[in-house]
């Protein structure tokens, strides 16, 4: 689907980008121009490992793909806890929201439980979600891809850089989506209450960024991820990154992709992530 473009010493030479190839905190990492598919950078992009909360755009596609009531209104039910890690929400048990409210918080807040309510409610309940999800991701071409549940806390749901930039590349078709998760905040009624609820991509609606999609995800197994369809230097650019250490290292992995694409010279990777504006704790991720 991709093509390959070598990073050899004459492409750095030649490129209209003047920094050289930044080097990455993160053990895995791809960077592609959208439009053309063309490779632009590559690390361990064929590495399979644990997702986290990436897991969630794959959610949103296979709900919204099944044409599902967005106005129906849906219990938050004990069952939708997290029973892997005992993470907390943002929406208690007993809540109720409609569909559409539980896609966005799924996506914007990467609240769990909504996530755990979209899968349960799903035709046919979790067991036909999962394979809705295991055909999905056929369809997409994710040879690399596995997911046995919604949110991702399942050190099972496992991909690889690659596949996580093809399945961006799916979600970038859904308005749905691209228009929550390029959001910097949203308010929801939560029991009657309104409740303002931030993206966990903390870039988003930063000054410089023009940020089109965005998914971040944490697990001790996975690490810090983030994934995001990116507008810089008059390109569309889909990045990921998967594993980083700390949060310190994913913001500064993601700011010198950033300069990189503008051309401009790179930072050290402590001094990157200090403009990261402070990445989101790991909690919801």
């Amino acid at each position: 689907m991709f093509k390959r473009l070598v990073l050899s010493a004459a492409f750095v030479c030649c490129s209209t980008w003047a920094a050289a190839v930044p080097s990455l905190e993160s053990p895995r990492a791809l960077v592609l121009d959208a439009s053309t598919g063309e490779v632009l950078l590559a690390k361990g992009e064929h590495d399979v490992a644990s997702i986290a909360s990436l897991t969630k755009l794959m959610t949103a596609m296979v709900v919204l793909d099944a044409g599902l009531n967005p106005y129906e209104v849906l219990d938050i039910e004990p069952a939708d806890q997290d029973a892997i890690k005992g993470t907390k929400s943002g929406v208690p048990v007993g809540a109720r929201f409609t569909r559409r409210t539980l896609l966005r918080l799924a996506l914007l807040a990467s609240d769990n439980r909504a996530a755990a309510a979209l899968a349960r409610t799903y035709p046919g309940g979790m067991p036909a979600f999962v394979r809705a999800v295991a055909a999905k991701a056929q369809a997409l071409g994710l040879q690399e891809t596995s997911m046995r549940e919604p949110t991702g806390l399942s050190p099972k749901n496992q991909s690889s850089a690659a596949d996580v930039a093809r399945m961006l590349a799916a979600a970038a078709h859904y308005p749905e989506i691209t228009d929550i998760t390029s959001q910097r905040m949203a308010q929801f009624d939560v029991n009657g209450v309104s409740t303002q609820f931030h993206n966990t991509n903390r870039m988003v609606g930063s000054p410089g960024w023009k940020i089109l999609l965005s998914k971040t995800g944490y697990t001790r197994e996975a690490g810090l991820c983030l994934s995001m369809l990116l507008e810089e230097a008059g390109r569309k650019v889909l990045v990921v990154v998967m594993g980083a250490g700390d949060r310190a290292d994913r913001a500064s992995d993601v700011i010198a992709i950033k300069r990189w694409l503008s051309g401009r010279e790179l930072l050290g990777p402590r001094a990157a992530s200090k403009l990261a504006l402070g990445a989101t704790a790991p909690a919801r991720q």
